[in-house]
């Protein structure tokens, strides 16, 4: 009999349905590095996946398939119909037969290029006179030509690197966050000048959207008291958790998920998604972290709302025997899980621009969308690090500081 794999069912296979995804464009360890195992174990994960699978339901896992393709493109393709906004013509080109300058145009640079597109028929001199400029004014702008050019050409470089950046965040990060990538990939450049290329490029980041309330509270069951308190700070990892349940549409009805959040460096460490919003949700969420935190983890606090599934004494059993502190907000305050909040607001303005289709589609979009945001995603209260690498920077810290 085979070792117990410490990774929950539902993570396996969610990992093995975000490999399969990428059909063939991602390498196995390309994919377990965003999900933080190692390629051979996502190898077998996906081997015993096929070695499982029912040949007798095999057209209604293809069907599934092609339904869930169908879903994500027509998501991406909104998704593309929304970026192109302002690509045509622009609001404030000049009509047919209009003045010479369009509106907002008035400046200096419109004048010196009318100069030298009509210099041949009128003369510099002339068109000076009428435009009320001088002379020296425009071949001084002629002599700066050359370096002109050479600024448009390091300007349309950087652009295409924010592009690039923009896209390959799936079009979330603004200018806080891009401006931190190219700092983290050597380039320096001055914050104020990339806000300006995005602005004339029409890049933006994705904006918050309105919310709906999702927790129940249990009125009857005795509440944990607050041990946070509204400081959602710490120190050390594994010394404060913080959890909460949203919800996600799926055609006609609910996904609901869990989270459980490390306080000190806002990874992810476990999650559950179901269409039901029973304990077992939480329950499930609080376990994988357990799991991804080596199964000890005696004393951390780990703090939510008063919603019923917290409240309950299945969670409460459960709490007790990992050595988990309970911590609960105030009911109806959303200041008192903030940092949950926060979470949910960042994960919903990214990935739920429009409802999923199917549940494959969503589970597949959140659990990609949850690994790229462990691994990759800057967070501004971590440096613009993303958890992992502050996980990992916090370590070597503490080695030091142990070796010291």
């Amino acid at each position: 009999m085979g070792r117990r794999s410490p990774y929950p069912e539902e993570f396996r296979n969610d990992a093995v349905a975000l490999f399969r995804a990428a059909a063939g464009r991602r390498t196995y360890a390309a994919v377990a590095a965003d999900v933080g195992v190692s390629g051979e174990t996502l190898r077998s994960w996906v081997r015993q996946a096929d070695e499982q699978a029912d040949p007798a339901h095999g057209g209604e896992a293809v069907v599934e398939g092609r339904d869930g393709e169908l879903a994500r493109l027509r998501a991406e393709l909104g998704r593309l119909r929304k970026a192109e906004k302002g690509v045509g013509a622009r609001a404030g080109d000049p009509a047919a037969g209009g003045p010479v300058f369009r509106e907002g145009d008035e400046g200096m640079t419109g004048r010196w290029d009318f100069i030298s597109v009509h210099r041949a028929d009128f003369g510099v001199q002339r068109i000076c006179r009428v435009l009320g400029v001088s002379r020296s004014g425009y071949y001084r702008w002629v002599a700066g030509a050359p370096a002109r050019g050479e600024r448009r050409a390091a300007d349309d470089a950087l652009v295409a690197e924010i592009r690039e950046i923009h896209t390959s965040h799936r079009g979330t990060y603004g200018v806080r966050r891009i401006h931190a990538e190219l700092r983290g990939f050597g380039y320096t450049v001055n914050r104020k000048r990339v806000e300006r290329l995005m602005r004339r490029e029409g890049i933006e980041g994705r904006h918050l959207r309105r919310r709906k309330r999702t927790t129940i509270p249990d009125r009857l069951a005795p509440p944990a008291p607050d041990l946070v308190r509204r400081d959602f700070t710490a120190a050390a990892l594994d010394e404060k958790w913080c959890g909460d349940i949203t919800y996600v549409q799926v055609g006609g009805t609910w996904l609901y998920l869990a989270c459980v959040l490390d306080i000190c460096s806002r990874r992810v460490l476990g999650w559950s998604m179901a269409t039901h919003m029973r304990t077992e949700l939480v329950v499930d969420a609080l376990k994988m972290a357990v799991a991804a935190r080596g199964g000890r983890v005696d004393g951390v606090i780990f703090h939510a709302d008063r919603g019923s599934q917290c409240t309950s004494a299945a969670f409460a059993q459960v709490s007790d025997y990992f050595g988990i502190r309970r911590s609960m907000g105030r009911v109806g305050s959303s200041y008192g899980n903030a940092l949950a909040e926060s979470f949910w607001q960042g994960l919903k303005r990214e990935t739920m621009q429009e409802a999923f289709a199917t549940v494959r589609q969503a589970r597949l979009e959140i659990f990609q969308w949850l690994t790229y945001y462990n691994a990759r995603r800057r967070h501004s209260s971590l440096g613009y690090l993303s958890p992992a690498e502050f996980e990992q920077q916090h370590q070597r810290e503490r080695k030091l500081t142990l070796a010291a």
